[in-house]
């Protein structure tokens, strides 16, 4: 039977599994021609094989898993496999119809029937030591304990959002990122779109003069409070249409019923980060990134007195306020964010094909903005590039670690806040509330076992 375990005990007792070094195409041309030196008759290799006709050499292809591809996943997954150095092998998932969609998806894709299908996660990640790194598209309940068991197998992680249930899992995936010297993406992909670039430099490179508010968008559906009674018992399917133990995973035991697998889990306490989380976890990343606080969060976080926590101020250390809001007053589409400073504001969401500004000459260098930006930072204005580029030099993504725990903090005490209905004070550096200890004893969960990390 598991045990819990403590971060440092954790830490303590986890051996990092060795970097393999990764066979160049060159040292992979050079091994076949060897090879090929020992057999008396001619031996053609496919162009393919060798890189040739717009394709890549086995030996500079990442290989990639996934776990949990559902909707969302598998537009992610269609979006990874256009990817010419990419290949998808094998997927995961509890639910039969779903891991059987996704091959029939990936085996149409490639023209054959090679995509392996998985019903058990700790086996799959266990066995399949050929996969590079694993697209985690689960519910949100699951995204940091399969994220951290991936890369304790030595895979590089992409996960979708909101990336962690709780400010200690969050901790969890930076100290096993860490310590496994894996590279991790989470899937706040505005990060990487040029548009949501442009208004972020304009901030950074000082031309709305001093910056003084950020107004984050939070969504239009559900409420902070979420529910804590769970759904009506319906008969359990066999464990291979559906296996809910691995369903739940870290979460409390509950009844099985069919509509927490069609979505249902959304607005309940056990599986979701509430209207916060859900676009929050998009807002509060673009907001932390754009005003350089990708270390830290808000030190303090105003209640109000609805149910959803719109109007909400939160302010870090330096002075500048984060302002949540639900409706568009501030923007039009959606997961929208606007930053104000002394000499002008700039405001951006989907559905914009260039920021709305202040002033029309703050977007008049769009293009080359957006390229200096590329130029100076390597990342590309394409989120699963940027993780792939990144798998191959090991050099941060734009939505690391860092920036997913520390924007998370932001979502989960701005939510700790409403739960308790009262005004919270928080120290980003010690990782936990100023004197509130009911506070603090929300920073984490139970978690079912094994699922514990």
């Amino acid at each position: 039977m598991s045990q819990r375990h403590t971060p440092n005990e954790v830490r303590a007792s986890a051996t990092p599994e060795p970097m393999r070094p990764r066979v160049t195409r060159r040292q992979f041309l050079r091994r076949t021609a060897a090879a090929g030196g020992l057999i008396a008759v001619p031996y053609l290799i496919p162009a393919s094989a060798l890189g040739q006709d717009g394709n890549v050499a086995p030996s500079e292809r990442i290989t990639l898993g996934g776990i949990g591809i559902g909707g969302r996943g598998s537009g992610v997954l269609n979006w990874m496999m256009a990817e010419k150095d990419v290949q998808f092998l094998a997927v995961c998932d509890p639910q039969k119809s779903r891991r059987e969609k996704v091959k029939q998806m990936v085996d149409k894709r490639y023209g054959n029937q090679d995509c392996a299908v998985y019903k058990d996660t700790p086996e799959f990640l266990a066995t399949r030591d050929d996969i590079d790194a694993m697209l985690i598209t689960t519910g949100d309940r699951w995204h940091a304990t399969m994220s951290v068991m991936a890369m304790r197998a030595g895979k590089d992680v992409y996960s979708e959002k909101p990336s962690c249930m709780t400010i200690a899992e969050g901790q969890a995936v930076v100290e096993t990122a860490n310590r496994f010297r894996r590279i991790y993406q989470t899937g706040t992909q505005r990060l990487s779109e040029a548009k949501f670039i442009l208004a972020n430099e304009l901030l950074r490179t000082g031309r709305l003069g001093k910056l003084h508010t950020v107004r984050a968008h939070i969504a239009p559906w559900d409420a902070a409070e979420m529910r804590h009674d769970w759904l009506p018992e319906q008969p359990l399917p066999s464990a291979d249409e559906v296996n809910w133990d691995a369903w739940l995973g870290p979460c409390p035991w509950r009844p099985y019923n069919a509509a927490y697998c069609r979505g249902g889990w959304r607005g309940h306490y056990d599986f979701h980060t509430s209207c916060i989380g859900e676009w929050g976890a998009h807002t509060f990343a673009q907001c932390h990134v754009a005003i350089g606080a990708t270390d830290t969060s808000p030190v303090e976080y105003g209640y109000v007195d609805n149910p959803t926590g719109d109007g909400m101020v939160t302010r870090f250390a330096n002075g500048v306020k984060m302002i949540l809001h639900r409706g568009d007053k501030w923007w039009h589409g959606s997961c929208g964010v606007r930053y104000e400073g002394t000499e002008g504001w700039v405001a951006v969401a989907d559905g914009y094909s260039k920021p709305e500004a202040s002033s029309p000459a703050l977007l008049a260098d769009f293009e080359k903005i957006v390229r200096d930006y590329t130029d100076r930072t390597g990342h590309p204005t394409s989120h699963v590039r940027d993780l792939f580029d990144s798998v191959k030099s090991r050099r941060p993504t734009v939505a690391n670690p860092e920036v997913m725990y520390r924007s998370m903090t932001t979502v989960h005490a701005a939510n700790i806040c409403m739960w308790l209905k009262r005004d919270l004070k928080y120290d980003p550096a010690k990782a936990e509330f100023v004197d509130d200890a009911e506070a603090n004893r929300l920073r984490s969960r139970a978690m079912r076992e094994p699922w514990i990390i």
